[in-house]
């Protein structure tokens, strides 16, 4: 026997399964088994999610509706919070901003509760509702106030939810889109930014088709129908180039009319194929939806033909450009004007994601001011003067 001062050596049970045939029948109810237990985990994480916001909200209903502050004093919430973390010190959320945050949850919702339930029976209509089987979980809330699509959502996505939006309809246009897309946090607050709801895309895209949610939403998000480009003054008669050279003069008025998010890389960005450049109209990168995105510049209404040339340059972009931690590279043509039923039509067969839009408002140059200015003219004659006394 060793002493104490010898390692002991341990002994290894090796299990043998005897008499075991593995076959397709086996393999196919063992992964029936791993989906039920995957479901089952889903519903347990709804259910706790359900518990605690219903929690949430009646606390908050109970601060507004017992006039805690009034009846108690003004530091009734620092005291609320206090005590229940004295009682429950191994949980979490009893912070007093948090508690101030229930509150305010009720009271963005309370003068709606109506349309709550009405919002409810829309969903459940819905192609896009959320799973049938995880809205068992949370059918006894039906009969509370408290709105059952609520308990689809995390507690951190409604607090940001009810800091951000102005009304209870924007609020509920992203409560539904949490609860119907499965959208995280950061997608949440990346949507909200680009004020989704009050500019959900109207450029005719192929997003929904060619990107995958939550991308797929943000894009289309990003994209107008109609861009203002106002703050322009070119020629009549004005070619892309000039249209090209005036937005890059203008880029800051530019990339406040695309939105938050939009990087510029560069205008005729080239890009070698096989010995030959080829030139992109004007590059960006968005950095919430972490791509590329390839905007092709037209002076004329849109053609099908344009379609084919912005998808060539986006699977170039996509190919020699995009790196693997990148997301799919979207293409935007803007032009000067567009019949929804040819850009559809132009959509058939193309597998990126492109989009086209209309730009509006330039301003056309009058004579008066194609004509040189008093100093411009002061300044040739300065020039010419100049040029004679050297030669003199």
């Amino acid at each position: 026997m060793a002493d104490g001062g010898t390692l002991r050596k341990e002994e290894t049970r090796v299990v043998k399964i005897h008499d075991v045939n593995i076959d397709s029948e086996y393999t196919q109810w063992l992964g029936e088994i791993k989906s039920r237990y995957r479901s089952a985990q889903v519903k347990a994480a709804v259910k706790v999610n359900a518990e605690q916001l219903l929690f949430n909200w009646q606390l908050g209903r109970d601060l507004v509706m017992r006039k805690a502050e009034e009846r108690w004093g003004s530091g009734i919430v620092e005291q609320v919070s206090l005590d229940l973390q004295a009682a429950f010190p191994e949980s979490k959320g009893f912070s007093t901003t948090n508690l101030w945050r229930m509150k305010q949850w009720y009271q963005f919702y309370a003068d709606a509760l109506k349309k709550l339930p009405q919002l409810v029976g829309e969903l459940q209509h819905s192609e896009d509702k959320p799973n049938t089987k995880l809205a068992q979980v949370v059918g006894e809330f039906e009969n509370t106030d408290f709105p059952p699509l609520f308990a689809y959502v995390p507690w951190g996505h409604h607090a940001e939810i009810i800091a951000k939006c102005k009304t209870i309809e924007e609020a509920l246009f992203y409560v539904k889109k949490c609860a119907t897309e499965g959208w995280s946090r950061n997608t949440l607050m990346n949507c909200i930014k680009a004020n989704q709801y009050e500019n959900l895309g109207g450029a005719i895209t192929n997003y929904a088709e060619k990107l995958h949610s939550p991308q797929s939403e943000l894009a289309q998000a990003i994209t107008k129908d109609t861009y203002d480009f106002g703050f322009l003054s070119l020629d009549e008669g004005y070619k892309e180039e000039s249209l090209e050279i005036e937005l890059e003069k203008q880029l800051t008025r530019f990339l406040l009319e695309l939105g938050k998010g939009f990087a510029y890389l560069g205008r005729q960005v080239p890009v070698v194929v096989e010995g030959e450049t080829r030139k992109i109209d004007m590059l960006f990168f968005h950095i919430p939806l972490n791509c590329y995105i390839v905007v092709e510049l037209k002076v004329v209404p849109f053609k099908p033909e344009f379609a084919g040339k912005l998808n060539y340059y986006v699977n170039l972009v996509d190919d020699l450009i995009k790196a693997p931690a990148h997301n799919p590279t979207i293409g935007l043509l803007i032009c000067s004007d567009k019949k929804s039923t040819d850009v559809r039509y132009a959509f058939n067969g193309i597998q990126t994601p492109i989009g086209v839009a209309s730009y509006t408002n330039i301003r056309i140059k009058e004579i008066q001011e194609q004509l040189p200015t008093i100093e411009e003219l002061q300044n040739r004659i300065r020039l010419l003067e100049a040029e004679l006394n050297k030669e003199k």
